[in-house]
């Protein structure tokens, strides 16, 4: 491969990557506050479908944007009422928002569209648009660094710069502020936090909505950045998928980068090389295709290492009287 394939390559890994990073971040604030979340899916798929039928209404992206956003964060503070105030199951809580994600974008694109659950193809102003970097162009021609800022680096919309951004901040909110302490704390031990007169319930909800912000952005990117539109289940397992990144990342912002990249980069690999010829034998396009979601399963399967969530993962807390 030249130079230039292999920018083209890694510049469609870092697009794929961008909704996996997003709803990884989200999922590594929920589960540090010790609320695991496998709703993310389902989140990502009803953002992905308010945002684009909204853009398409109004004409608006940034419209379509915020309607994801709220979308996402309905389905986080249902996910949170079953989990934090109900005390009840939390898997089971986010399969469920997933089952309804699932069946009603589907009913209500139909019933809005007419179109099998598909919105209208956006353009315009109902898309988001590719940003060129200052200099890009002047640059483009310099040897190596130039086609790397100019067709790597610039060229994406702003939610993948959004997304790149979110990573130090996330790092500096749970590692660097006295609010990311606390929500480390409650994930870890909650019943010291509550003895020091923190609210256990308003930490972990905090999270479970940063993590609805988060995911309705994820959405929002895949119906009206990366496509031109909503089709029926087009998150395609990405909130399983990111949610594998964050046990490979070990629940670490940077490591969540570093994952969600590679998981982009395979999916990218799968669309570019539709067959491989490996000492004459044919990779057939099916398994190519296939590749993030086989690592999904060598990574949940335990083969990254020692991998320890959160200690009150999962664990609804109950105040001692």
């Amino acid at each position: 491969m030249s130079v230039i394939e292999v920018i083209q390559l890694l510049d469609s890994a870092l697009r794929l990557a961008t909704p996996l990073l997003l709803a990884c971040l989200a999922g590594l604030f929920s589960e540090r506050a010790g609320i695991f979340d496998i709703g993310l899916e389902g989140k990502m798929l009803a953002s992905a479908f308010l945002s684009a039928a909204v853009a398409s209404y109004t004409g608006n992206v940034w419209m379509g944007l915020f309607a994801g956003i709220g979308a996402s964060l309905v389905l986080a503070a249902i996910h949170g009422v079953a989990s934090i105030t109900f005390r009840g199951n939390q898997l089971i809580s986010g399969v469920a928002i997933n089952f309804l994600a699932s069946g009603l974008t589907v009913v209500i694109g139909e019933a809005w569209f007419a179109l099998g659950g598909r919105t209208p193809q956006l353009s315009g102003g109902a898309r988001f648009q590719a940003i060129t970097l200052p200099f890009a162009d002047a640059v483009a021609d310099v040897p190596i660094l130039g086609p790397v800022y100019a067709q790597l680096l610039s060229g994406h919309s702003i939610l993948v710069y959004v997304a790149l951004l979110c990573v130090p901040l996330t790092w500096w909110v749970l590692f660097r502020t006295r609010f990311g302490l606390r929500l480390r704390a409650v994930g870890e031990n909650p019943a010291a936090v509550d003895t020091a007169g923190v609210s256990v319930v308003g930490l972990r909800y905090a999270a479970v909505m940063i993590c609805g912000v988060l995911t309705g952005i994820a959405g929002a990117y895949l119906s009206t950045a990366l496509s031109a539109g909503f089709v029926k289940e087009m998150s395609a397992g990405r909130g399983f998928i990111a949610l594998a990144a964050l046990i490979f990342a070990k629940w670490r912002p940077w490591y969540a980068l570093g994952a969600t990249l590679l998981f982009g980069l395979l999916e990218a690999l799968g669309n570019r090389f539709q067959s491989l010829d490996i000492l004459g034998v044919t990779v057939p396009t099916q398994f190519m295709q296939a590749l993030p979601y086989i690592l999904t399963v060598v990574i949940l399967a335990g083969f990254v290492g020692r991998a320890i969530p959160p200690r009150a993962g999962g664990e609804p807390y109950v105040k001692e009287r």
